[in-house]
């Protein structure tokens, strides 16, 4: 099924619907809820995905699963989507809050399959047990199970003045800004902002803010941006040091990512 709102078949029996939606750059979905789990994954493009809990970047090679009634908004940048929805009875495992996994080779061409594959909607049951269209669903759930999360969240504090500081900073991250400045505009000490962001998201404010930064380059970086342009962006002196903290935050040096955009094809 293409380019049809879930809202239009959720009714359906069948307990995995695949959907495959095209985007405008600069689309953004407002914040919106599903009654079954989605599992949503871009062909091609870069995503932002935001909840009350933080923000995840996805990229190409990736996917986030959003669990069942979590009210999230999408930024798209010229994304074709591949999405599962699925009845939460169907997953118990589901995790509770986003995640963001990579998706693999095989992965990636199931989820192709099973949006191209003939669904009859009003059926008033699922897939037959031994047809295709039941193995190829019955896979995706296995290899959705065991996906491990990619450090990619940036989860955001529920205190009123400090998450419109984090929410802007997001807007235009640079390495210049520094707790300091924070702890001065909420008039309180800077060690009292590091145990404040530790408390509500885990993560001390030097580190939300480097993450932050690492997060806000990488779609750049998957849409095709220079190491060197992207980390001039950031305040960052040299790509060296660019590339050190975004090895160090994400795992990977910014390289890795450009890269990766290359050997991706839209469908």
């Amino acid at each position: 099924m293409r380019n049809i709102s879930i809202n239009d078949v959720d009714h359906s029996p069948r307990s995995v619907l695949a959907i495959g939606t095209d985007y405008p750059p600069g689309h953004v979905l407002a914040a919106h809820e599903h009654r079954r789990a989605q599992f949503l994954f871009a062909v091609n493009g870069a995503m932002n995905v935001e909840t009350e809990d933080g923000e995840w970047t996805v990229l190409p090679s990736n996917a986030v699963m959003i669990p069942a009634g979590v009210a999230h908004a999408v930024t798209m940048d010229g994304v074709s989507t591949r999405s599962l929805y699925i009845e939460p009875s169907a997953a118990p495992w589901f995790p509770v809050r986003c995640r963001v996994v990579a998706v693999s080779s095989l992965l990636r061409e199931l989820l192709v399959a099973a949006v191209d594959m003939d669904v009859e909607l009003n059926a008033e049951v699922d897939f037959p047990a031994h047809g295709r269209g039941a193995a190829v669903f019955q896979l995706i759930l296995h290899e959705l199970r065991d996906l491990a999360p990619l450090p990619v969240e940036l989860p955001l504090p529920r205190h009123p003045g400090l998450r419109a500081l984090c929410t802007r900073y997001l807007t235009g991250p640079s390495i210049h800004d520094s707790p300091t400045r924070w702890a001065e505009q909420l008039h309180i000490s800077e060690r009292t902002l590091h145990r404040l962001l530790i408390s509500e998201t885990g993560i001390s404010a030097s580190s939300w803010m480097q993450r932050a930064c690492i997060l806000h380059a990488l779609p750049k970086l998957s849409a095709g941006a220079s190491v060197t342009a992207v980390a001039s962006e950031l305040g960052y002196s040299t790509p060296a040091a660019f590339t050190a903290m975004c090895t160090r935050v994400s795992g990977a040096p910014p390289s890795s990512y450009r890269a990766r955009v290359t050997t991706q094809t839209p469908e």
